[in-house]
């Protein structure tokens, strides 16, 4: 299986964190398609059918992908940030 491109999938993610946020100050109708849109597109590149699992899978690709082990220990011995990429 082929597996997306993280930073496609870090923008995707902030795409779709910025439009619930605009959508939750005021909602548009553009912006409401361009959510849409972006959840659409996160599925499909996640493999999944809804926008929950969506936005978990890439969390945890984004982890994979962004931590070499060293890199985690050093940032945080006990190797947890408390921190999740999910919105």
């Amino acid at each position: 299986m082929l597996e997306p491109d993280p930073r496609v999938v870090r923008e995707l993610l902030t795409r779709y964190a910025s439009l619930r946020i605009a959508q939750a100050e005021r909602e548009r109708p553009a912006a409401a398609r361009e959510l849409a849109d972006v959840s659409y597109t996160l599925c499909v590149m996640m493999a999944t059918t809804s926008i929950q699992d969506a936005v978990a899978k890439a969390d945890a690709l984004l982890l994979a992908k962004g931590r070499t082990p060293e890199v985690a220990r050093a940032a945080d011995p006990d190797g947890e940030s408390g921190l999740s990429l999910a919105v």
